[in-house]
């Protein structure tokens, strides 16, 4: 489904190297983590992804899609395809749960009725029924970041990306966010996720690419935090 083609991205003519080199694919249904200290390449990595960062050398496939060659006017389209969970879950603060998740469909064209039958499935996936009409100052920091799951994935992409999704959690919210991405998973759709997290890491057992100054270093198909 997705594939990295010895893809280098370097800033003021090599002064500065974010990725160098660097080749992996991720096939469908897929849980893949990337780990790495900070300033490793991982954020970068999902960036090219998105086509938000363009790279200096190499390719990035999106199936038989090289996602730099897609014209501007049909990005939004193919972005489509990709929901994002941030590390600060960039709520929109004057709207509820409820109100932030519909604004990603109505943003997406969907109908009002696909919108009133799609969010409460998205808002049960995350557990967050009962916080459905609850504004973002109202709600914890994992609740916040489950409203930001159900966001990116209402309108069934075909891949989940999570920068550092439990980067501001404490442990028992961490591995509330990690179930849901696991449920996510399991249900057809393909996740990569970065993080600091060693526990994260440990408790998933599932692929862990390791990135250090900008390559991979390691992939393990059942890895573990070895930094």
């Amino acid at each position: 489904m997705i594939y990295f083609d010895k893809v280098s991205k370097h800033y003021n003519n090599r002064n500065s190297i974010a990725i160098e080199d660097v080749t992996f694919q991720v096939a469908p249904r897929e849980f893949v983590s990337i780990v790495g200290h900070s300033g490793a390449g991982k954020t970068t990595l999902l960036k090219m992804l998105i086509a938000e960062d363009r790279p200096t050398a190499g390719q990035v496939f999106f199936e038989s899609l090289d996602v730099h060659q897609i014209p501007r006017t049909k990005l939004p389209k193919y972005r489509r395809k990709i929901g994002t969970v941030f590390q600060d879950f960039k709520l929109l603060s004057h709207k509820t749960a409820f109100e932030n998740i519909a604004f990603a469909m109505e943003a997406n064209g969907r109908s009002d009725e696909e919108i009133e039958e799609n969010v409460p499935q998205a808002l049960a996936l995350v557990d967050l029924e009962p916080k459905a009409w609850n504004f973002p100052w109202e709600l914890s920091g994992g609740e916040k970041q489950r409203v930001a799951i159900a966001r990116a994935i209402v309108n069934q992409p075909d891949i989940i990306i999570a920068d550092e999704p439990t980067g501001n959690l404490d442990p028992i919210a961490t591995y509330e966010v990690v179930q849901i991405l696991k449920k996510i998973n399991d249900l057809g759709t393909t996740v990569i996720m970065t993080t600091h997290n060693k526990g994260v890491i440990d408790e998933l057992g599932r692929r862990v690419i390791t990135m250090d100054e900008g390559r991979i270093v390691r992939d393990d198909v059942e890895g573990t935090y070895s930094l």
